[in-house]
């Protein structure tokens, strides 16, 4: 299903790393037609690493897509029944942020959108970036894996000799899920040999 005209919500949460991976998916969906909706946890827009200050990823973000950053959960709410989203994006969703979203805790703008969108029956596609996807997470990523309207990004180990529990979703992978997703399916394989991507 094309993203032509739909509505799509797009998370960023504190994987400071993956924003250079993840913003060309975010043009793809507006070249694409999409109209998309930034939204945004207070990682994201307060925190100044050696990969960005997050003021400057929000201007970012707002001229792609032609919208300002939801960043509160006030903001997040109405996007369930009063102006429902067609589909949400995470990407990245960290492994904290998983491990909030597995177990129902929504305590962010981003897990009130994803939230809100589960709500209307709505697909939530998400683009993990943790470090211990196959350590204390493994439970997590299970839970939203076997979950009812959420889909992922393909993903797989990203270094296994040096972070054997860390794994990525290729990005790259982005539009297509979000294709498959809306007509109710799968993209497969879900996990690939990230690490030969490099």
């Amino acid at each position: 299903m094309s993203v032509k005209g739909k509505r799509i919500g797009f998370g960023l949460t504190g994987s400071h790393c993956t924003y250079d991976a993840v913003f060309p998916e975010i043009e793809r969906l507006v070249n694409e037609g999409a109209e998309v909706i930034p939204v945004v946890t207070s990682t994201v827009k307060h925190t100044v690493t050696r990969f960005g200050d997050g003021e400057d990823w929000i201007k970012r973000i707002e001229e792609v897509t032609g919208n300002k950053v939801v960043d509160t959960i006030v903001k997040a709410e109405p996007l369930g029944p009063k102006l429902p989203l067609d589909c949400m994006v995470i990407a990245p969703l960290t492994g904290n942020s998983m491990s909030k979203f597995a177990n129902a805790m929504t305590d962010s703008p981003v897990l009130m959108a994803a939230k809100a969108t589960l709500r209307n029956h709505r697909p939530v596609v998400v683009g993990i970036s943790t470090n211990d996807a196959l350590g204390l997470n493994g439970v997590n990523l299970m839970k939203l894996i076997s979950a009812k309207d959420i889909y992922f990004i393909p993903f797989g180990q990203d270094d296994p000799e040096k972070k054997p529990k860390s794994m990525v979703a290729r990005m790259t992978r982005l539009l297509e899920t979000v294709e498959a997703a809306m007509e109710g399916k799968q993209l497969q394989p879900v996990v690939v040999e990230r690490y030969l991507d490099q």
